[in-house]
């Protein structure tokens, strides 16, 4: 039996017999605004849920619970003791993000099992029900038959999707060798197997929904299988023995999240993921600047220059200087340095134990140029490449963390380039083992990176990570990850990232928290308009990905003779900022478009980025989210009439407008192509 209607906080339970067994029952709570219900039950001794949204079943019963190596599973033949429900209406503010005012608006159920037999008996699931969503995490308190050691060998939680023929997902597939950055795909629900999270799909209905996980902490990151069809499992990654999570006494597991939305865009305007994370653990964070930074970077990757020493070696003292004069001309707040540290010569990708994390090539002097640095107003940002080998920065990672400080560095990009699969740690006996990128060990590694960096106070952009679960809130100063393919795909990637990606990735990708996707790529053409590797965008879109690939550091990615050959769409770079007042995604479709609207916290003014995949498009922007009886300057980097990216990408028209909330634009898109906008306030 299934419920269809209730009313905030409603409980309700239903009895049924079946064949002689224990009476079932089911317990429901709504959303604040009664849109989104689930309903708990133990039928047939099972634990179960349901999530329905606008009387639709969006997750049928679904299987809850949990396997141990040496104790009874959580599951069959547990049934529901008791339960407890409470509501939260609250805001918060964020020290830097999309939005400055969060409202964390939501009801709790917190449902408790037992088992008559067994040990351990008891375990509680807490779910959180907003108006967009749900999440739900497992509660296993310290027990009778869970001493020592606790080893989980299974997850059981379902999200089981009828009528999966009928269901669009974008996905990418999980336990692979790239870890994260693979070329999304778009099918039926039924064709997907082993997949990442945020995993996003849309019903017949149209209803568009996104699993993902909240507050990954010392635990194992979740990927979904497809068992039988529309039947999603959890699957977390294992330790190298196989055993999935290793706890001891009392533990919670992150949260599992369903963001639920009538149709694309309300996805992006959720907040879930960080409402269900702790709030910040780190006190004073106002050293944790967001900033637009520039780098020695792209030159090695479109091979101008080279990581390793020798006559192209990049990260030169003389080189840094450059790039730090181009900075303070023109405002930006830092310089990326990759390749200063002794280390890259050879094969570093396969053997990252090389690394020195404290001692530079001899042509890159860190103490003359944070010297040099401070008289420009410029800081080096620092650079740490750990090819996977952990141990190798782990021991290090204290003095290299306190050398940084030492140089006013205050913001440090880490990478951990292998293979999915082969981060390499040596345990305590010195026998090498290889973990996942998303196992529970690197959990631990990545977050010991972050808490050991803020005892500093540096910030800290992780490339190859463990996927974003909203952490930032909890430990502001991880500012971005990576964590899917960026830009530099399209300067050595085969196939380079296509037109579709950048408008696939806001609803998807993105929904887990910032990316430093690195974008303002202006030649367009350095392996010749024909060649395969180069961006598939036109230069307008560039400027797009500004506003709508969020990220508190954005990256200038190009080269600065680039920049200062094409200074007038350049000037949108230097006048849209990172930090945001207020973020509204306007409208999209998956795969297809988005138009997003923010609010610098700084100013009054207002910045939209609209993008399109391979299709050219008219987008009409209705301008009501501009501040009511206020006029703005428009100041509009469009598609040219004639751009694509294919032939012209560089045909770009910059106009000025006067409006107000009361207008509407209608802007052309080209193949690949983008629209980006500044509102700048002309009058109260």
């Amino acid at each position: 039996m299934q419920l269809y209607k209730y009313t905030a906080l409603a409980a309700c339970f239903i009895f049924s017999s079946f064949g002689g067994q224990a009476l079932a029952k089911t317990i429901s709570v709504a959303s604040p605004n009664g849109q989104v219900v689930v309903n708990v039950d133990d039928d047939a001794s099972n634990p179960s849920y349901t999530v329905i949204f606008n009387n639709e079943e969006v997750i049928s019963r679904s299987a809850l619970g949990m396997a141990f190596k040496n104790a009874h599973a959580l599951g069959e033949g547990f049934t529901i003791a008791s339960s407890k429900k409470s509501s939260s209406d609250s805001t918060w503010e964020q020290p830097w993000g999309e939005r400055q005012l969060v409202r964390d608006n939501h009801t709790e159920l917190q449902v408790d099992f037992n088992h008559a037999s067994h040990n351990p008996s008891r375990f509680t699931v807490r779910f959180r029900v907003f108006d967009d969503g749900v999440g739900f995490r497992y509660e296993v308190p310290k027990q009778k038959g869970l001493k020592g050691l606790i080893e989980i060998t299974n997850e059981y939680t379902e999200f089981n999707i009828q009528n999966s023929s009928n269901v669009t997902a974008w996905w990418i597939p999980a336990r692979g060798w790239n870890r994260y950055e693979y070329v999304y795909n778009t099918s039926a629900l039924n064709e997907i197997d082993r997949v990442h999270t945020p995993f996003t799909f849309k019903l017949a209905s149209g209803t568009h929904v996104s699993i993902h996980e909240a507050a990954l902490v010392d635990y194992a990151g979740m990927a979904l299988d497809q068992r039988r069809e529309g039947m999603l499992k959890a699957d977390l990654a294992p330790w190298s023995d196989g055993v999935l999570v290793k706890k001891e006494g009392a533990f919670n597991s992150p949260w599992r999240t369903i963001q639920i939305a009538s149709n694309a865009v309300g996805l992006l305007n959720s907040d879930l993921i960080l409402n269900l994370n702790e709030p910040n653990k780190l006190g004073d964070v106002s050293w944790v600047e967001p900033a637009k930074y520039v780098g020695i970077w792209w030159g090695m990757h479109i091979t101008e220059n080279t990581w390793g020493s020798g006559p192209k070696h990049g990260a030169t003292t003389a080189n840094t200087k450059y790039f730090m004069d181009f900075a303070a001309k023109y405002g930006f707040a830092g310089v990326l340095v990759e390749g200063w540290n002794i280390g890259w010569d050879g094969d570093w990708y396969s053997n990252g134990d090389v690394f020195s994390f404290t001692k530079p090539y001899d042509d890159f002097d860190i103490a003359e140029l944070a010297a040099y640095g401070k008289e420009k107003g410029v800081r080096i940002i620092g650079h740490h490449e750990t090819s996977g080998s952990v141990t190798n920065y782990k021991n290090q990672m204290a003095d290299a963390f306190d050398l940084y400080q030492k140089h006013n560095v205050a913001q440090v990009k880490t990478g951990y380039v292998a293979d999915g699969g082969r981060i390499k740690r040596v345990d305590e006996n010195g026998i090498v083992r290889y973990e996942w990128h998303d196992g529970q060990f690197m959990s631990r590694e990545y977050l010991r990176s972050v808490t050991e960096a803020a005892k500093r106070k540096i910030s800290i952009n992780t490339h190859e990570p463990i996927k974003d679960t909203g952490l930032r809130r909890t430990y502001p100063n991880w500012i971005a990850r990576e964590g899917a393919r960026g830009q530099e795909f399209n300067a050595w990637g085969s196939p380079p990232n296509p037109p579709e990606h950048t408008t696939i990735l806001p609803f998807t990708r993105m929904l887990s928290g910032p990316m430093d996707f690195t974008p303002g790529i202006f030649d367009l053409s350095f392996n010749g308009l024909e060649g395969e590797n180069r961006p598939r965008t036109t230069l307008a879109k560039q400027l797009a990905l500004y506003v709508v690939i969020y990220s508190p550091i954005q990256m200038a990615a190009d080269l600065p003779r680039n920049y200062e050959a094409n200074l007038k769409p350049f000037q949108f770079i230097l006048d849209v900022t990172t930090d945001w007042q207020e973020s509204i995604a306007l409208a999209g479709e998956v795969g297809e478009f988005v138009t997003i609207a923010r609010k610098a916290k700084d100013s009054d003014d207002w910045f939209l980025g609209t993008l399109t995949d391979e299709n050219k498009r008219n987008v009409h922007v209705d301008l009501s989210f501009l501040d009511a009886g206020k006029k703005y300057e428009a100041q509009i980097y469009r598609d040219g009439n004639d751009a694509n990216w294919q032939t012209k990408p560089y045909d770009i028209i910059i106009e000025n407008k006067v409006v107000t909330s009361s207008d509407s634009l209608t802007l052309p898109l080209a193949t690949s192509g983008g629209a980006a906008i500044r509102f700048k306030i002309l009058s109260n």
